[in-house]
């Protein structure tokens, strides 16, 4: 009995390597991209595409796991859900409100410990996400900087300057 049910699962198993969620990044309008847009200083765009880029732009890389269900499965809605929620890669199209929250929320959410989720920096399989306390700060800082409700524009090397509306 055991030995066909151990058969009915790896059977089962397989089976769902056929149903493979989509993986391709769509195009990045490199208009309205977060980095041509706010301009960032090199340190907080480095630290940004280590520990956010993956779910939250269309510069996803995919990992070998990512190839293999169920998890790919739970990937694909993970980058949906966290794309659709901040999408770096359409910055640009971000206004008023909405983008002031989001210049208010990405300080909290990586003060609080919430961003990089923990699902994404555990068993050390995104290294460069583990953000050190200073790799905390240099985000909080520029975003509470920058965020002021104005948008973060042609801010030069220093990342002030010109605020874009």
């Amino acid at each position: 009995m055991f030995k066909k049910i151990a058969w009915a699962l790896a059977g089962l198993f397989v089976l769902i390597q056929l149903i493979r969620p989509d993986q391709k990044n769509p195009v990045i309008d490199s208009s309205v991209d977060f980095q041509n847009v706010a301009n960032p200083p090199t340190e907080v765009l480095a630290i940004m595409k280590d520990a956010c880029y993956d779910c939250h732009s269309f510069e996803t890389k995919y990992p070998w796991y990512s190839k293999i269900a169920p998890v790919s499965w739970w990937l694909a809605n993970h980058i949906a859900e966290g794309r659709e929620h901040l999408n770096f890669s359409e910055f640009g199209k971000l206004g008023g409100e909405d983008l002031a929250e989001i210049m208010e929320e990405v300080p909290e959410t990586v003060q609080e410990g919430e961003m990089p989720l923990p699902s994404y920096t555990w068993a050390g399989l995104h290294p460069k996400a583990n953000l050190s306390s200073t790799q905390r700060n240099v985000l909080i800082q520029w975003f509470k900087a920058n965020g002021s409700g104005e948008r973060a524009g042609d801010r030069g090397e220093e990342g002030k300057g010109k605020a874009i509306d």
